[in-house]
C-alpha cells in the first residue's frame, strides 16, 4: 500500500482552520465532482475510483493533521453549467476543504470562476490544453508542451511525419490543443492537409474516414474525448484501416487505457498516445498501485493517464495541508511550489510554482489486450510551461 507516515499529534480545529470549512477534531471534508453520467462516463468514472483509493489509503495510513477524510460526491453530468452548480454546493453549502475533480476543460472552465470567487482549491486530473494558470488550481495532468509539442516532435523525428489530419471533439479542449499543433506543425515547415470537430456523443464518423483515405495523411492527430471513441474507432476499423500499418499513423492524446475497455483493444491495435502514464509502467510504486487498484475495484479493472493524475490530487493536499500545518486554502497555497511524491505511480513529481507538475512524457503503442507498450519516454522530468512562447 502506498502510505506516508501517521501525524504523532492532532492539532486542534482552532490552529488548523480559521475559514468555515467542514473540519472538525476527528475529519475533515473533501469534495469528489466528476461525470458519473453522460457521454463523458466513460472517462471520468476511473478518476472517482482512483481519488476514493487514495483517500482510503490516507485515513489507513493516519489521516490528515491525525483527521480521516470524508467526503461528499456529486455529478458534473457531463454538463458544464450543472458542474458549476455542484462546485457552488460543495464550497457554500457542504464547506469542503478541497474539490477533486473535473475532466474537459469545459468542465474546470465551469468551476474556475466559482472556485476563485469563494477561494476553493480544485485539484484537477486532466491533461489539457494550458495557456491557464489559477492560484486556485494544482493541475496534476499534463499541458500542452508536455504531451502536445512533445508528440508531434518525436512523430517527426521518429516516424518521418510530414502531413497531419487535425480531429477532435467540438469544445475548447480540442479546438485549442489542434490549434497549438498546427502553429507547430507550420513552425516545422510541414502541412495540416485537414481539421474536423464533432459534437460530443456524436457516432456517425464515415464521412471524415471517407475524407481521411482521400487526404492520405502521414499522421491523424486525434482528440476526440468520451463516448465518441467508441464509434469512430470502430467505424474505421469497419472501413478497412489498420493502424499496424501506420498508414496513416494515429496519434492520441485523449484514449487512454479506460476508454481502450469500452472501445476494444481489437479496435485501437497500433495506435500511439502521448500521457505520462500507462498501466503497463515497471516500477514498484506502480505495481503496488496497479495491485491496490484491482484490489479495490476488481481485476479486470484498467488505469489510464488520467485516473493515475486524479490519484496524485488527494497525496499531493494532505502534503500541502501538512507542510502548512493547515486547511485553510491561503496557507496551504503558499506551500505548493516544490512539494514532492516520490510514491507517484508514474514515478517521482513535484509541484512547480505555476502549479503543474514536471513530469515525463511518454509514447505508448496499443497493443490487442488494451494495454500500452511504452515505445518511447523522455529521459528527464520536463517542466511544465503553460504559456508557451509563440503559441498563445
Amino acid at each position: 500500500m502506498l502510505a506516508t507516515s501517521v501525524q504523532a499529534a492532532t492539532p486542534s480545529t482552532a490552529e488548523v482552520n480559521t475559514t468555515g470549512l467542514a473540519v472538525t477534531d476527528d475529519t475533515v471534508t473533501v469534495g469528489i465532482l466528476h461525470s458519473i453520467t453522460g457521454t463523458m462516463a466513460i472517462s471520468e468514472i476511473g478518476s472517482v475510483q482512483a481519488e476514493k483509493l487514495a483517500i482510503d489509503q490516507i485515513n489507513a495510513s493516519g489521516g490528515v493533521l491525525g483527521r480521516q477524510i470524508k467526503f461528499v460526491q456529486e455529478d458534473g453530468a457531463s454538463d458544464w453549467p450543472t458542474f458549476a452548480e455542484k462546485t457552488r454546493k460543495l464550497l457554500r453549502q457542504d464547506n469542503v476543504a478541497a474539490i477533486f475533480g473535473a475532466w474537459t476543460s469545459a468542465s474546470r472552465k465551469a468551476i474556475l470562476p466559482v472556485i476563485e470567487q469563494f477561494n476553493g482549491m480544485l485539484y484537477y486530473p486532466t491533461f489539457y490544453e494550458g495557456l491557464e494558470q489559477s492560484p486556485n488550481v494544482v493541475y496534476t495532468g499534463q499541458e500542452a508542451t508536455q504531451q502536445i509539442l512533445a508528440s508531434i516532435d518525436w512523430a517527426v523525428e521518429t516516424k518521418g511525419a510530414k502531413t497531419f489530419y487535425l480531429l477532435g471533439s467540438d469544445y475548447i479542449w480540442p479546438r485549442t490543443s489542434n490549434k497549438i499543433a498546427r502553429k507547430h506543425i507550420d513552425k516545422l515547415g510541414l502541412k495540416v492537409v485537414g481539421e474536423e470537430y464533432y459534437p460530443l456523443g456524436h457516432t456517425q464518423f464515415n464521412s471524415v474516414i471517407n475524407k481521411i483515405k482521400l487526404k492520405k495523411p502521414d499522421v491523424i492527430f486525434a482528440s476526440v474525448v468520451g463516448g465518441s471513441n467508441v464509434a469512430f474507432y470502430k467505424q474505421m476499423k469497419a472501413a478497412g484501416v489498420d493502424f499496424t500499418d501506420e498508414k496513416p499513423l494515429l496519434l492520441t492524446i485523449s484514449v487512454t487505457e479506460d476508454e481502450i475497455r469500452g472501445i476494444g483493444g481489437e479496435n485501437v491495435e497500433g495506435i500511439y498516445a502521448s500521457m505520462k502514464y500507462f498501466q503497463s509502467l515497471d516500477n514498484p510504486n506502480n505495481k503496488d498501485f496497479v495491485a491496490a487498484f484491482k484490489e479495490a475495484y476488481g481485476d479486470d479493472m484498467v488505469i489510464g493517464d488520467v485516473t493515475q493524475a486524479a490519484y496524485l490530487g488527494p497525496w499531493l493536499w494532505k502534503a500541502a495541508v501538512e507542510k502548512a500545518g493547515s486547511f485553510d486554502i491561503d496557507k496551504i497555497r503558499e506551500e505548493f511550489a516544490g512539494i514532492e511524491f516520490d510514491k507517484a505511480p508514474e514515478g517521482y513529481v513535484r509541484i512547480h510554482e505555476n502549479h503543474h507538475l514536471w513530469s515525463k512524457t511518454r509514447i505508448g503503442q496499443a497493443q490487442l489486450d488494451g494495454q500500452y507498450k511504452v515505445v518511447h519516454e523522455t529521459e528527464e522530468l520536463m517542466e511544465p510551461d503553460p504559456f508557451p512562447e509563440g503559441y498563445q
